[in-house]
């Protein structure tokens, strides 16, 4: 099996490029590396193995909210992470961030560009949505990017957030129109959050065409 590739890339944040986020990612959606089957062992195919490692449009999008979000005395949860851009962007600004991420090569990627933006290393628990509780506690904050890949993950998604949601939470998903996000939200307001939509605002470094939404879910 063939050693991994990476890419390097700095990403800047703000209309003056006040924050610099440093990345060390897979180099493209071809790479492979499961030598102890443990992703295999958790339902993880090669096809999919590499989805975690790069940047996204919707965790860019997701990412620049956090930039300026006002996270002053919020406990925030990362569903999903990824490659955790938002959560490094909300890790430079001290925040309280956790992230969580079904992926056996998550926590590596995290801690690794963690140090690379000489920052604290990021709390991280690899959880499932369908899981026995994990025993992070409950956020203020929830938020996510490009989750609802198939239809079972909306009742899954929406009963993990539920879970680890304070009685007041505020929850803010970047779905890029994958065609489950309308029956997620019904699910969501039948929860008792209150459901607000708008149009992604992308950037330039966000691929053309693309029209994702904001979904905001707020209980209260």
């Amino acid at each position: 099996m063939p050693s991994l590739r990476f890419r390097y890339q700095t990403i800047e944040f703000g209309d003056r490029g006040e924050m610099d986020i440093h990345l060390r990612t897979l180099r493209d959606k071809q790479q492979f590396s499961d030598r102890q089957q443990v992703a295999e062992n958790l339902g993880i195919s090669s096809a999919s193995w590499p989805i975690f490692g790069v940047v996204w449009d919707s965790s860019r999008v997701l990412a620049d909210i956090m930039h300026d979000f006002d996270i002053q005395g919020k406990r925030i949860l990362e569903v999903g992470c990824g490659i955790g851009l938002a959560s490094l962007v909300l890790n430079k600004r001290r925040a309280n961030i956790t992230a969580t991420d079904y992926h056996p090569e998550v926590e590596n990627f995290l801690n690794t560009n963690a140090l690379l933006n000489n920052d604290a290393v990021i709390p991280f628990v690899r959880t499932g949505w369908a899981d026995d509780d994990c025993g992070i506690g409950q956020f203020d904050l929830i938020i996510g990017s490009d989750l609802l890949y198939e239809d079972e993950h909306v009742e899954l998604l929406s009963d993990f957030i539920d879970q680890h949601a304070k009685l007041q939470c505020e929850v803010i998903l970047i779905d890029p129109g994958r065609g489950h996000h309308a029956k997620f939200s019904r699910k969501m307001v039948g929860l008792g959050y209150q459901h607000t939509q708008t149009a992604a605002i992308p950037n330039e470094a966000v691929a053309k065409g693309y029209k994702g939404q904001v979904l905001r879910y707020e209980r209260s």
